[in-house]
């Protein structure tokens, strides 16, 4: 189980430095700064725990299951959020857009959690399937 957290949080920390860095040169800005925090390592690596859920709900069809994946990233997002800011004092994250809800989640980035999602439960099969640190 150790290792799959350090392989979530890993992939989730660079896909998080990639999209920012993306978002970066959208905005004119050709440096492609990319960045994170350290917080994020952590909460990408618990996807851990979301595996048997995936198991579960392999049957279901993709859009469903990306709807699902959807709901429960924001419901993650969103309680992550409050508990760094309720007992640390900090924000990893503050969305700010018109869609924002407590700057915690936003629903602009709807596609974006329904993909990534979907991509979670094929980063979960190739680590089963190539039996990588099955727990």
């Amino acid at each position: 189980m150790t290792k799959r957290f350090l392989i979530y949080g890993l992939i989730g920390w660079c896909s998080e430095i990639i999209w920012t860095g993306l978002n970066s040169l959208v905005q004119g800005d050709l440096r492609l700064m990319g960045f994170t925090n350290l917080w994020m390592f952590f909460i990408y690596g618990c996807a851990v725990f979301l595996e048997p859920l995936h198991d579960y709900i392999s049957d279901w069809r993709w859009p469903i299951r990306g709807l699902f994946w959807l709901i429960l990233i924001w419901g993650i997002e969103y309680i992550s959020g409050s508990l760094l800011h309720s007992v640390l004092g900090v924000y990893p994250w503050h969305y700010t857009d018109s869609l924002s809800v407590n700057g915690l989640i936003t629903f602009t980035f709807a596609p974006v959690w329904f993909v990534g999602g979907l991509l979670f439960e094929r980063i979960h099969r190739t680590l089963d399937i190539r039996q990588i640190a099955k727990y």
